[in-house]
């Protein structure tokens, strides 16, 4: 009795069917009729995707690239930046009082080496210096003579207003105007003084600046 109930039921299933496919506006017909055509379709665009891959390939950061050689450089320039942006060794040259939220920065608090930032007193050992507190006019050559010994490539942070354009003592006799005289500046990060927040916000752009780079695909292109 079973079996031939299931049976019943499986005929009626397949007349209801057939009587569906009888009518052309019902939905299973359209389904049904249309499978096939949109499987055929997806394969061509499929291929056609993969015909386009070798044609133009575009690299991350908006930099169009024409060939195999200058995509494959463009993601070596992606590797080196995720590194170099990663591990900022931060040379010390603290002036005045902004030294002090550069040392509260660097404390249990804030943690600058969560994003891979280390201190160090040696300026061969460091691409980074951050500029905090007033620079008068005979600590500039100092200034200079340790950014020279820095080793490339190299970014300098301007911390507060004394150091971005002299701040309270902007009309001062002994104080340069600004250490953008002396050394080229990456990063002004304005206050007086700015507060430990505002110097980690100027490394993070530091970062992001970094990761934008592209020197080696434009040797290339040269």
């Amino acid at each position: 009795m079973l079996r031939n109930s299931l049976r019943l039921g499986l005929r009626g299933i397949k007349r209801r069917s057939a009587l569906q496919c009888d009518s052309p506006s019902s939905i299973a017909c359209r389904s049904m009729s249309t499978a096939a055509p949109e499987k055929a379709s997806s394969t061509t665009s499929s291929l056609t995707r993969l015909e386009g891959v070798d044609e133009v390939l575009t690299g991350m950061g908006g930099v169009p690239v024409n060939n195999k050689v200058e995509y494959a450089v463009s993601r070596v320039d992606d590797l080196v930046n995720w590194a170099r942006k990663g591990s900022l060794w931060p040379m010390t040259f603290g002036l005045a009082c902004c030294a002090v939220e550069m040392m509260h920065a660097a404390a249990s608090r804030y943690d600058m080496e969560r994003f891979g930032m280390v201190f160090r007193a040696s300026p061969r050992q460091s691409d980074v210096m951050i500029v905090a507190g007033t620079l008068t006019n005979k600590m500039a050559p100092a200034l200079r003579k340790v950014y020279d010994q820095m080793p490339e490539p190299r970014w300098v942070v301007s911390m507060g207003s004394c150091a971005n354009g002299g701040g309270y003592y902007h009309y001062s006799y002994s104080v340069v105007r600004g250490c953008d005289r002396i050394v080229p500046v990456d990063i002004y990060v304005p206050g007086c003084p700015p507060t430990a927040e505002a110097l980690l916000y100027g490394l993070l752009q530091l970062q992001k600046k970094i990761k934008g780079n592209k020197s080696l695909l434009l040797k290339l292109r040269k």
